[in-house]
């Protein structure tokens, strides 16, 4: 982008979709022209044919000024996201608490992770998982010193880790030290190990350093084959739109094989803006390996009659074919599943939990594009809960993946200045509150709704879900009035904060946080499908 062209291809090829969009500049900025999804596997060249036809039979004389021509479109520049398949990583170790705090650290990554330490596998499956077809790397440590647990097998871990390695000479191996030093690793690999020696690389040690954590997941994603990973290039697009908006942005993704949180605040005075980006494969929609467990968290935000093995069927049949069923149960089949998804990803990024409620929380991955603004904005609200305000908005055209692929920060600026208002769909906003004082009051306080000349009052009443009207592009100001001091980023009785308007409106919220619900199964289901009316139209009948 040395020169720059007047008219770019933004693909993002995931597990489950590919993406083709056109932004060209007929004018002085550049804007989004239009976008085409198709499922994974769709010839690229074939969409954007399709694309490119439908603008230059909606405006021939711009298709003409920006160079849409067939014969051009194979050599318009590209900017590329693309997924790589997915792979394993065989955690072993030699108790399960060095397993345990390995497994923490990968699961922040896109590594699929599948634990085995010596107290809970026998040396047969440790081996039979670690020359699994789908392993691609090995992580296999011990603590440092190893724990009066751990002494007895680290000689056995070892020699089979150093024997599956030369088994196995593409397998990359991180390997901590108190391993690596042990006599039998270095007689199981042999005095000439086969394929590239840098494929064994020494792991920190874990528990010691209190960066060693984040060297083990910079280590770990080094690994993974594609350097364009439309999650990792994300944390760039957000540092750059955070820095752009002068707002904290949030991105909450959830794919088909992972998922993305990402919190980024602008630069202050003069700094850099700041980015913690977290990808993991535990946040896919439905993971490769969905078990028991995995199956009950989507139960449970299932408002219908389904039982176990009934889901468990509809899950599998959803995994193989991502894009069948798109409306209606699948719909919610799928916003079921997000559910479940978001609070693996929030069970994976406390940290990130902690931080202060950002401005602005931007939404991607097909899962959320068949369902109701509300559904969507409801099921942010459900499983990332924090008390304060923040702006909703959608990834509809899956661009910011591939905008984060360029590599010059000052020219994912400039173009995301430009395309920022055509990028985003603004969904709603969420104002959520912990009220004190008794829930069984029923008047608890006022919110009044303030743009422009408008103001309306709303009463709060204690555990209240409800959407208020606010159109998309009305910015309004709700002060929230209590008669007990509530949370509301901080303890107090009377808050002012900002709200945007959406395709869903304005969100109040005071059911607390943690958010709780029945633990019987029919007082669930009711008070799911109490909250469903609100989100889908064909409930509220």
């Amino acid at each position: 982008m040395n020169r720059p062209p007047n008219t770019l291809v933004v693909v993002d090829a995931g597990a489950a979709t590919t993406s083709v969009g056109l932004v060209a500049r007929p004018g002085k900025r550049w804007r989004l022209l239009g976008t085409l999804a198709a499922p994974a596997g769709a010839a690229e060249d074939e969409m954007l044919a399709i694309l490119a036809a439908r603008v230059r039979a909606t405006d021939p004389a711009m298709a003409d000024a920006i160079g849409l021509h067939p014969d051009a479109l194979p050599d318009l520049p590209r900017l590329a996201s693309r997924s790589a398949p997915p792979r394993s990583l065989a955690v072993l170790g030699a108790s399960r608490r060095s397993v345990g705090l390995l497994e923490t650290v990968s699961a922040r990554t896109l590594w699929r992770v599948l634990g085995a330490s010596t107290e809970t596998h026998d040396p047969r499956e440790m081996t039979e998982l670690a020359l699994r077809d789908d392993v691609g790397a090995i992580l296999v440590a011990a603590g440092e010193p190893p724990g009066p647990d751990e002494r007895a097998a680290l000689d056995d871990l070892a020699g089979l880790v150093g024997a599956v390695a030369r088994r196995r000479p593409e397998a990359q191996i991180v390997i901590g030290g108190s391993i690596r030093g042990r006599r039998a690793w270095t007689e199981g690999l042999g005095a000439d190990p086969p394929g590239d020696p840098s494929r064994i690389v020494e792991a920190p040690p874990i528990g010691g350093r209190r960066d060693a954590a984040e060297i083990l997941r910079s280590i770990l994603t080094g690994l993974l084959p594609n350097p364009i990973d439309g999650r990792r290039a994300m944390t760039a697009a957000a540092t750059s739109l955070a820095d752009l908006l002068d707002r904290r942005v949030e991105i909450l993704e959830i794919g088909h094989d992972g998922g993305a949180r990402i919190m980024a605040s602008p630069g202050v005075a003069g700094a850099d803006p700041t980015a913690l980006g977290v990808v993991t494969a535990r946040a896919a929609l439905i993971p490769h390996a969905h078990d028991d467990a995995i199956i009950d968290g989507i139960l449970e935000w299932t408002s219908g009659r389904l039982d176990r093995h009934r889901l468990g069927d509809s899950l599998r049949d959803l995994r193989a074919s991502p894009w069948s069923d798109p409306t209606g149960d699948g719909a919610r089949l799928r916003i079921a599943a997000a559910h479940a998804a978001l609070l693996r990803l929030a069970a994976v990024t406390t940290d990130v939990s902690a931080m202060p409620s950002p401005d602005l929380t931007i939404v991607a991955g097909g899962c959320f594009a068949a369902a109701p603004p509300r559904a969507v904005v409801l099921s942010i609200a459900d499983t990332i809960r924090r008390t304060g305000a923040t702006q909703i908005a959608g990834d509809h055209a899956r661009l910011l993946g591939p905008i984060g692929t360029l590599p010059d920060a000052a020219e994912r600026r400039l173009l995301l200045a430009d395309l920022a208002a055509d990028l985003l769909v603004p969904l709603g906003s969420v104002v959520s509150a912990a009220p004190g004082g008794r829930r069984s009051e029923a008047g608890i306080g006022w919110l009044t709704l303030a743009h422009g000349a408008d103001v309306a009052r709303h009463a709060l009443t204690a555990g209240e879900l409800e959407f208020l009207d606010l159109p998309p592009g009305v910015l309004a100001t709700a002060t929230l009035e209590f008669r007990a001091a509530a949370r509301i980023g901080r303890r107090t009785r009377r808050a002012d904060v900002d709200v945007t308007g959406g395709l869903a409106g304005l969100l109040v919220d005071l059911r607390g946080s943690p958010l709780g619900l029945p633990n019987r199964r029919d007082r669930r289901r009711a008070v799911l499908h109490a909250w469903a009316r609100l989100a889908w139209p064909e409930d509220a009948h």
